[in-house]
């Protein structure tokens, strides 16, 4: 390598570091645990702030009866929102669990066992 070389190689990695300190590198990926305990598929998770206005949590497919800790994660979009989140499943059969309230901001790897 040439001493000019070097100084390119040099002036790139500062120039490529003083560019990212103004951005965040890594970017908190919040993500969830559930395992579905019930005899019927789930078909939507709904989540809530205040337990009344319901939003549904993408969960593609479903989740499948016996299924043991399914990875979700949240959409950048909600990092804004309170950790503390009220959730609840709809199965296959039409029927709902019980919502309840749950931290997503700790406890991230156990599980939500909706049965």
């Amino acid at each position: 390598m040439t001493a000019q070389t070097k100084i390119v190689t040099i002036a790139l990695a500062i120039s490529t570091t003083v560019g990212l300190s103004s951005t965040p590198v890594f970017a908190k990926e919040y993500y969830f645990y559930v395992t579905n305990s019930s005899s019927s598929r789930i078909d939507k998770l709904q989540v809530s702030e205040n337990g009344k206005k319901w939003s549904y949590f993408d969960i593609g497919k479903g989740i499948r009866s016996g299924a043991k800790n399914v990875k979700l994660i949240w959409d950048e979009s909600t990092n804004s929102e309170d950790c503390n989140q009220w959730i609840k499943a709809v199965f296959a059969d039409g029927s709902s669990s019980t919502p309840s309230r749950f931290d997503f901001c700790t406890n991230l790897d156990d599980p939500i066992v909706f049965e």
